[in-house]
């Protein structure tokens, strides 16, 4: 706190592990921006209903967006001043009066196969057992596998590594950006390649939420912006609206920048993996939410309307 006791800005956060690394790393490139101490920036821990529903599949109570609501609320509330997520967790519109202000440099955005019985997906017994709460997981899983049996798998990394542990299921997926912020990267049995298994829209970047009109705190967040995750998130977020993507919907989404260029590709599935469309572009950064909604309409026209039903 500042010696008047006021914070000089407030991280709204979930309490997760994984979310408290992410919302102090936020807050040591703030401090370090603006010339202050870490402790005049204050973190506040929000309880969201995805923490607080453990027992079903987000896409039957609402979505991803479960675990942006309150933070949300709070942003709007004007109790925090800027909301640290992940981006993937993110829903594909903020709510109005917010906006996404900043991105951290994306760290690595593959999947990671977890198993203490096989080496990869592959090597699986058949009708081995498959824990995961992403439809994209599990569609992806179930096209190269349609053998194994995809069970709900809910609750932060250390849950699920111990559910693994216990024998709950034989494998799971997780993103190897969480592993890495955790120093848990020991647990991964085989990394998948983007090729192969094509990431969630914005994985493993962080996204920073603000107020449109709370100029001061934007103008904050736009010097530790990392302007290449933000161009490469916009495009994917881009495909993802025109999908109007939800979690009951398996969508990737992936974009990479070389120099001026922008490359992307982009999937959509149907949760049992029985059907797949994927498309991929390239053109100008400066077009990059045009790349990506350019793509979304030209694979929601290739898989009809029926596709999304």
């Amino acid at each position: 706190m500042t010696q008047s006791g006021t914070p000089l800005l407030r991280i709204g956060t979930r309490g997760s592990p994984l979310a408290l690394v992410q919302a102090r790393t936020v807050q040591a490139k703030l401090a370090q921006a603006m010339g202050a101490r870490v402790e005049d920036i204050e973190i506040v821990v929000i309880r969201t209903s995805g923490d607080a529903i453990q027992d079903r599949p987000l896409s039957e109570v609402g979505g991803k967006g479960l675990f942006t609501k309150e933070i949300e609320e709070a942003l709007l509330g004007n109790r925090v001043d800027l909301a640290v997520h992940s981006a993937k967790d993110m829903p594909t519109y903020s709510q109005p009066g917010l906006t996404l202000a900043a991105c951290l440099e994306r760290e690595d955005p593959r999947d990671v196969f977890i198993s203490r019985t096989a080496k990869s997906l592959m090597e699986l017994p058949r009708g081995a057992t498959m824990g995961t709460a992403s439809l994209r997981r599990q569609a992806i899983t179930k096209a190269a596998r349609g053998d194994l049996r995809v069970v709900p798998l809910r609750g932060n990394v250390e849950t699920r590594l111990r559910k693994l542990d216990s024998g709950e299921f034989d494998a799971t997926l997780l993103a190897m950006a969480g592993l890495k912020r955790l120093g848990l990267t020991e647990h991964a049995t085989h990394i998948m390649s983007v090729e192969e298994f094509l990431p969630a829209v914005a994985q493993g970047a962080i996204g920073l939420e603000a107020r449109e009109g709370d100029k001061r705190t934007r103008d904050i967040l736009a010097r530790i912006d990392h302007l290449e995750t933000s161009i490469a998130v916009s495009c994917e977020r881009a495909f993802l609206a025109v999908l109007d993507g939800s979690c009951k919907t398996p969508i990737a989404g992936h974009a990479t920048l070389e120099g001026n260029t922008l490359h992307f590709r982009g999937l959509i599935a149907r949760p049992d993996g029985a059907a797949a469309h994927d498309i991929s572009g390239n053109g100008h950064l400066r077009d990059a939410v045009e790349i990506g909604a350019d793509a979304g309409r030209e694979l929601k026209h290739a898989a009809g309307p029926k596709f999304f039903d």
